[in-house]
């Protein structure tokens, strides 16, 4: 079964919006934990616009569950956060500064150097690495090289075509996910994965290990709840 980690930026985002404790993402993530999922995503940015490194620090000493944090380690703040807190894994993503969210991937050939050298210091911490990359195999293939543990395939082109034509829309992540798996890399997805698209993509693409979902999982959970919410993805999720 694909593991489900929540991404609580979200719940800090609401937060923030009041500049009080409301809702509480410790607490909201302990609760998640409680409902079932796998792990806790978090993605810090040098704004702490919506999740704070204090936050990273209080999830990493409460949370029974992976913790995933993501970031971009050309950011020597970040690097030392996680140096700091020891996540069960780092993902890394090539975001600038001042972005919305995350909207490409690595491009590993250019950056195969660099992506290795900072993978080997938070490898040589024991921290299992990730690296977010865009569904091109020439892409992956070059994954291989930096020494990472896994890739996250980034799955904003499969949510947008999904209803258009679904097996279009996963071609490409079947053929990444078939040369990661023969290259012996590790496969996680995120970004706008949802209720309705989800089970469709866990179920065609082979040894998919994790999958990182927020906004949708936060959205849905305004109608049906948190742990209903929780769940229903959970059952998303078996092949």
């Amino acid at each position: 079964m694909t593991k489900l980690s929540v991404n609580v930026n979200k719940i800090a985002t609401l937060r923030n919006s009041r500049g009080h404790d409301v809702p509480n993402v410790l607490k909201t993530a302990l609760d998640i934990e409680l409902f079932g999922a796998d792990g806790i995503t978090v993605h810090p940015r040098p704004d702490e616009r919506h999740i704070r490194y204090t936050d990273v620090r209080d999830l990493k000493k409460n949370l029974k569950v992976e913790l995933n944090v993501e970031g971009n380690p050309k950011e020597e703040k970040f690097v030392q956060l996680v140096l700091e807190t020891l996540p069960a894994q780092v993902t890394l993503v090539p975001d600038s500064s001042g972005q919305l969210t995350s909207d490409h991937g690595w491009n590993t050939i250019q950056e195969k150097v660099y992506l290795k050298e900072i993978i080997s210091v938070f490898k040589s911490k024991g921290i299992r690495t990730s690296i977010f990359v865009d569904p091109i195999p020439e892409m992956v293939i070059a994954a291989k090289s930096t020494g990472t543990d896994r890739i996250e395939l980034y799955t904003e082109s499969y949510a947008k075509n999904y209803h258009t034509n679904k097996i279009e829309a996963i071609k490409s992540f079947v053929i990444a996910a078939q040369i990661a798996n023969d290259l012996e890399i590790g496969i996680n997805a995120g970004h706008d994965l949802s209720l309705e698209n989800l089970n469709f993509f866990c179920n065609n693409v082979p040894k998919l290990l994790e999958v990182s979902i927020g906004h949708a999982l936060i959205s849905d959970a305004l109608y049906f709840g948190l742990e209903n919410t929780v769940q229903l993805y959970k059952r998303k999720l078996i092949h």
